[in-house]
């Protein structure tokens, strides 16, 4: 049987080319539209069972190593040497991937001088030949592609991609020089970006420590709202007593002579939650809020799931202004003060901190003690994986109470300075926003050949294309 006969260099270019009406955009005259797969193929990983795993051996780089960037073998696990393959290798410079679940896209340019492997699910995406595909203007081009790759990813609640979408990907190929001035023109760039960044980061941190302090001196009276005069609750109110008051020598702080100090669930109750059933969820009825819905601040029923209305139950109902917090799970301590007209129900394991009396506790100073404890909430948490805290453990904190009207001074006097925060803090939200749209821009034109970088005189891009043909294909 006489062999096939090899395919023509003009067969070659026509199965390796983007036909001009499929090209995305024009590109200069010295570039040409290719196949990703013509100068880059992307390899599988291995299953390796997580029983050969040890403390000691070859670091396997899995997808919940890849941060977006830089990956290193730091957190990896690890597998004896004797199941060491070449053929899943990962060298210092190789561009990883995500290939499913919900960081599909997800990538990771490995650090380090110590060799690794490849799990199942990651791909490595090696340049063909170096002399043919610059590894960072390779690497550039992925993060640039991020969102045609996601979608591109099948497969619903699980989301996959092949390395067959991914070489099929089209892709701008200039010179090699013209790829190396492109990719040292963005890592400059990137970096003066990644350092306004790293400027905004500390603004930001700035900001959560001046709010901490803000908190910090609203509990200890040190706000400049105390009115001396005004008497204590302990006098003012039949409802609390000399038995309901922290001694002295137990303090956690001073505090202004009317205050008192009480374990909170003096003044406070926290009430549980329904465990409602998934199956009674419906389009209409009345709203659900669970532990997904609390936001940190202000949580409404707009995305809660709702149940049919003969499942109301008073002993589960969250109205206008109640505050809730997340009582297990990632988010334990997380609140969300409810602000919404239409009556909703707690779901289990979100809790309903409500006043006794609100003429004894105000309840936006109780909302802003709750937000000020958040870390000491945080840390009363048990269950290790699973964290969680019960009513009584937030009841026992200890809880510093003004005069009513005291409350009110310092609830009115924390919205002032706390909204200032905000307002400041979405500023450099919205400065950090457009950082990263710079970043995206200057990608944008990087491969559109909008630098500034392209020098006529390299030659054209065409020839590295053949090369890469002839290749592959062992017609070299």
């Amino acid at each position: 049987m006489s062999k096939a006969k090899p395919k023509s260099m003009e067969q070659l270019l026509e199965e390796a080319l983007v036909p001009k009406d499929e090209q995305p955009y024009e590109v200069p005259g010295n570039w040409v539209w290719v196949k990703f797969g013509v100068v880059a193929k992307l390899f599988n990983g291995y299953a390796f069972k997580s029983t050969d795993y040890s403390d000691e051996g070859i670091p396997i780089i899995r997808i919940s190593d890849l941060n977006g960037m830089e990956t290193t073998p730091e957190t990896a696990v690890r597998v004896p040497r004797e199941l060491y393959n070449e053929k899943f290798l990962v060298r210092k410079g190789d561009l990883l991937i995500a290939m499913s679940g919900a960081t599909t896209g997800k990538i990771g340019i490995y650090n380090s001088d110590e060799i690794a492997m490849q799990n199942q699910r990651v791909g490595n995406i090696k340049t063909i030949n170096d002399n043919i595909l610059y590894a960072a203007y390779r690497n550039y081009f992925v993060i640039s592609s991020s969102t045609e790759i996601s979608k591109l990813a099948y497969g619903g609640a699980q989301p996959n991609i092949s390395g067959a979408l991914i070489e099929s990907l089209s892709f701008p190929l200039p010179p090699l020089n013209e790829q190396k001035r492109i990719a040292d023109k963005i890592e400059r760039l990137f970096a003066k970006i990644d350092e306004a960044k790293r400027l905004i980061e500390e603004v930001k941190e700035s900001i959560e420590q001046r709010r901490a302090v803000i908190l910090e001196k609203a509990f200890k009276g040190q706000l400049g709202t105390n009115d001396p005069s005004e008497k204590s609750i302990l006098e003012t109110s039949d409802d609390l007593s000399e038995k309901d008051v922290i001694p002295k020598e137990q303090w956690p702080y001073e505090v202004p002579g009317n205050w008192v100090w009480v374990k909170f669930g003096v003044v406070a109750k926290l009430f549980n939650g329904y465990a409602f059933k998934s199956t009674d969820y419906s389009d209409e009825g009345i709203p659900i809020i669970r532990i997904s819905d609390l936001n940190g601040m202000e949580t409404t029923p707009e995305t809660a799931v709702r149940v049919p209305r003969e499942l109301y139950n008073e002993k589960f109902l969250v109205r206008k202004g109640d505050l809730l917090i997340a009582m297990s799970g990632a988010t334990t301590g997380k609140i969300g003060i409810y602000n919404s007209d239409e009556i909703a129900m707690q779901n289990q394991r979100v809790g309903n901190i409500k006043t006794i009396n609100d003429n004894i506790l105000y309840a936006a100073y109780r909302n802003y003690f709750v937000i000020s404890s958040s870390t000491e909430i945080s840390k009363l948490a048990y269950g290790g994986a699973q964290p969680n805290i019960s009513g009584a453990l937030i009841e026992s904190l200890p809880f510093p109470l003004p005069p009513l009207n005291e409350q009110k001074r310092i609830a009115e006097k924390l919205d002032n300075l706390l909204e200032k925060l905000e307002n400041e803090k979405q500023l450099v939200l919205a400065v950090e926003e457009k950082l990263d749209l710079l970043k995206q821009s200057v990608l944008q034109k990087a491969f559109r050949g909008e630098l500034g970088t392209n020098d006529p005189n390299d030659g054209h891009a065409m020839e590295l294309v053949k090369e890469a043909l002839l290749s592959s294909s062992g017609q070299r």
